[in-house]
């Protein structure tokens, strides 16, 4: 059995809250919508060549490589929009997760979407502000400055 360790007092302090959480989201999705674009040459209307299956498959894996190697200790634990708001992600010893563990917490991410964003509106009530997926990969989103 794992035990869970809950970050001190101080570190509990830091966890960054919902808002500011949405904030860093809504910068990564417009960063994200930026870069399917250029990869399909823009909206898949003005462009019959690019399917919209094609698009979602583009925009997909575009997220999971974004998020994934941003979140791990490769991209220094964080996206674009959590450099800007000074938001780390760390695992339950206040260090950068490896690139497994954000595979993990991306599929978290993908089932607390799923779930009507359950998952994620879960932060905003949770003692430590993780969601489903910091619970499914053992991780906090942590403010730097």
């Amino acid at each position: 059995m794992t035990t869970i360790v809950q970050p001190q007092a101080q570190e509990r302090a830091n966890v960054a809250g919902f808002w500011i959480r949405v904030g860093a989201f809504l910068i990564d999705s417009i960063v994200l919508g930026i870069v399917a674009g250029a990869f399909t040459g823009g909206d898949a209307i003005t462009n019959p060549d690019v399917t919209n299956a094609q698009h979602s498959g583009i925009e997909t894996i575009a997220s999971f490589l974004f998020f994934t190697l941003l979140w791990s200790s490769i991209g220094g634990g964080q996206t674009l929009g959590m450099r800007l708001l000074g938001l780390r992600v760390v695992d339950r010893e206040g260090k950068t997760i490896g690139y497994g563990t954000a595979v993990l917490r991306y599929i978290g991410f993908v089932i607390s979407c799923v779930a009507i964003l359950l998952g994620l509106i879960w932060v905003a009530f949770d003692p430590y502000k993780q969601g489903w997926h910091d619970k499914i990969a053992g991780t906090y989103v942590v403010k730097i400055h």
